[in-house]
């Protein structure tokens, strides 16, 4: 059984990691991230990518927007626990990605707004997955709150690709038994196929 104060501790560390990295840096890291996977040949099959609109210094992949237009992007939303039924806790729900239809949600990040369509997770063919930090097992170090590891197990076959920093790929991270992993990391140094891959 993982202990859930190391887990937290853990958290906090690499959140400080990255909060401390400037903004010049974390700049250049992005345009590496989005320059190794625009130059990967399953990022460049995919059709429909679920990407994630970066929040509080992470790598930001929106430049791949732009710079793949003809790809179906895809960004979640937290929907709350009254959509659809009472008591059933906060899931990620997949929008097309659409910058002129952005609302800001209560935790401070940028997600689709709630009119736009709604997309089957089976639909998804590669998933930029943030996190906190990785492994090279693929573990991930999420946010705290399980979206991602509901999500992931209703996508299929999609590869998942974790996004982040160098300095966030950590020897080890404490997995419990529902946390997914990930296929491979891209940092900004390149992509790694992890363990599980």
């Amino acid at each position: 059984m993982v202990n859930i104060r190391e887990k937290t501790d853990l958290r906090r560390q690499c959140h400080e990691i990255r909060e401390k990295i400037p903004p010049r840096e974390a700049r250049r890291s992005s345009q590496a991230v989005c320059a190794h996977l625009s130059n990967w040949p399953p990022f460049q099959r995919a059709g429909t990518i679920l990407a994630f609109l970066a929040f509080r210094n992470e790598i930001d992949p929106s430049t791949l927007f732009d710079r793949w237009p003809e790809k179906r992007w895809l960004a979640p939303r937290i929907a709350e626990s009254t959509e659809p039924s009472p008591g059933q806790r906060p899931y990620l729900v997949l929008h097309f990605y659409d910058p002129t239809r952005l609302a800001r949600h209560r935790f401070g990040m940028l997600e689709p707004e709630a009119t736009l369509p709604i997309v089957d997770p089976g639909e998804v063919e590669l998933i930029l997955v943030p996190g906190v930090a990785f492994d090279r097992q693929g573990g991930r170090l999420g946010f705290g709150g399980g979206f991602y590891d509901r999500l992931l197990p209703l996508t299929g076959d999609a590869v998942r690709v974790g996004v982040t920093y160098d300095e966030l790929v950590l020897d080890a991270i404490p997995m419990e038994p529902w946390d997914c992993r990930v296929d491979w990391l891209v940092t900004p140094t390149g992509l790694i196929r992890t363990k599980q891959g």
